[in-house]
């Protein structure tokens, strides 16, 4: 079967997502980075820095924030061309949508409750007292725990498993291999040995939320880990028990947040990030790659910590000084006292 290539005038584009159209409302088929595009093509330029690989790009049109006088193509002029773009994306590559029928070989307790317009994949398993949502799809391999609540036209992969008792909004996008509501990580010593502390909580994940592959949220321990509406969650995230992220965060892939911390709402994490737990980090933080947090942040802004990477022999130098800190520390407070001695004297 021959797949039909769809064709969309610029302007037809302008009319849906906004921007100013200086040139000819050509028809683009495809969206190609600068490097890779062709004649029927639409590409973006997100800045002077990327102008001449533009002056060299094959593209058909490109979306601009300022319109460039020596590019040959057609030109969209509009303030995020990056946002324009991912719409133009999701109109050319819609996701999935549910077809309203369940595959055979899918097991489906008798009283999970699955809205006639949901699609079940193959091998799918639906436990007692499950609720499935409208228009929601549920892709092969995936195991949706006991009382599970899925809300309306989400999105879940290949082989997500969701534990008992979880409750997840609309429009909720789930990638392969992530698990939600697993224990946490509770356990108290018994002077010889460990006790598990059972996890009595669940996980709440609010609407318009995205969830990468292999990503863990755990469930709260006796309150609930709370993921709120727009959050942005990459691959590979450890999400502890009781951990609450506020609305529209998105954290980067390698990420650790250890239990009962509080996230604000706004916030850039960056990837490997390492955030202790029982602290509370303010709205609108960014956390740079790499960072370690072992204490509260208070107050909006951009963050930092680490030693950036540098030469093996510079690098080794600088450890064999940091083992003497302690000892240069001291020399300097007894050279403090006896300067202040002599002062006292004079």
């Amino acid at each position: 079967m021959v797949e039909t290539i769809k064709l969309y005038k610029l302007s037809a584009l302008i009319n849906a997502f906004g921007g100013e159209l200086r040139g000819e409302d050509i028809e683009i088929s495809a969206v190609s980075s600068l490097d890779s595009a062709v004649a029927g093509c639409l590409s973006f330029c997100l800045g002077n820095k990327f102008l001449n690989q533009a002056k060299a790009c094959q593209a058909s049109a490109l979306a601009l924030r300022e319109f460039e006088p020596e590019l040959q193509c057609s030109q969209i002029i509009i303030k995020d061309p990056q946002l324009f773009i991912a719409r133009v994306l999701s109109l050319l590559h819609p996701a999935p949508k549910a077809q309203g029928k369940i595959h055979h070989s899918a097991i489906v307790a008798d009283d999970a409750v699955v809205d006639p317009t949901a699609e079940i994949g193959p091998l799918v398993v639906i436990e007692s007292g499950a609720v499935i949502g409208a228009n929601t799809l549920i892709q092969a391999g995936t195991v949706i725990g006991q009382n599970a609540k899925i809300g309306a036209h989400c999105l879940f992969h290949a082989r997500v498993v969701v534990y008992a008792d979880t409750e997840i909004a609309d429009y909720v996008e789930i990638h392969s291999g992530a698990v939600i509501g697993s224990d946490g990580f509770g356990n108290a010593w018994a002077g010889q040995r460990w006790e598990k502390i059972p996890q009595i909580g669940r996980v709440q994940i609010g609407s318009h939320v995205e969830i990468g592959a292999n990503t863990t949220i755990d469930r709260g321990a006796l309150d609930n880990t709370v993921i709120a509406d727009g959050v942005r969650l990459d691959n590979q995230i450890q999400v502890a028990h009781n951990v609450k992220i506020g609305a529209h965060t998105a954290i980067a892939a390698c990420t650790g947040i250890a239990g009962s911390t509080t996230i604000g709402a706004n916030c850039l994490i960056g990837g490997g990030v390492l955030i202790a737990g029982h602290i509370d980090i303010a709205d609108r933080i960014t956390l740079l790659a790499g960072n370690g947090v072992p204490s509260s942040l208070t107050e909006a802004g951009v963050y930092a910590s680490g030693v950036p990477v540098m030469p093996y022999a510079s690098w080794a130098r600088n450890v064999l000084q940091f083992r003497r800190l302690d000892e240069m520390t001291k020399r300097v407070k007894k050279i403090e006292k006896q300067c202040l001695a002599k002062d006292s004297e004079q």
